[in-house]
């Protein structure tokens, strides 16, 4: 019966201890999480605004963007020539979060996000990538997607078919 209680307050003390090493680890990002937001909004608002220059300073040097379209997977410089004319025209997206999830490595110089967004194409999910450099956050990869709900995937598939089929015999003959 001793060795029953000893044995279950180490484990009370053992999973304490964790759940308190969990909850520092959680108040240890807590900045960071802030700061990964507040860059996030800023990074949509510079969108919004067509103010290039913040837009892209948002970004690392060497990242990547993926968009909505199969085809559309372009570094820094190639996203930035096929956004200029764009942000030039003032002719450019609208996306605000409404729901953000960040998460981080264990030495903390890299997180990961999903979050869903609203836009002209309604709900889309903005997923990437970002890493601490030079104190602050900045975008390694970031992928856009468009969702599809359950009920209306089927009819969706049926329109895009014709397009991405083409696009799959070509993709099956460059591997």
């Amino acid at each position: 019966m001793k060795k029953i209680t000893i044995i279950g307050i180490l484990m009370l003390f053992v999973l304490g201890f964790s759940d308190l090493n969990a909850q520092s680890n959680g108040a240890k990002f807590e900045k960071d999480k802030t700061e990964i937001g507040t860059m996030l909004d800023g990074f949509n608002v510079a969108a919004a605004k067509a103010d290039f220059n913040t837009y892209f300073n948002y970004f690392a040097d060497e990242s990547t963007f993926i968009g909505t379209d199969a085809t559309e997977v372009w570094d820094k410089k190639a996203f930035m020539v096929w956004a200029k004319p764009h942000f030039d025209k003032k002719k450019t997206w609208n996306f605000t979060s409404l729901k953000r999830n960040i998460y981080f490595s264990k030495d903390g110089k890299l997180a990961w996000f999903d979050e869903l967004l609203d836009t002209q194409m309604k709900i889309c999910r903005g997923s990437g990538v970002v890493e601490k450099i030079n104190g602050s956050w900045k975008v390694k990869q970031y992928v856009l997607s468009v969702t599809v709900p359950n009920e209306v995937v089927d009819k969706v598939v049926v329109e895009k078919a014709p397009i991405e089929n083409v696009l799959i015999q070509e993709l099956k003959t460059k591997k």
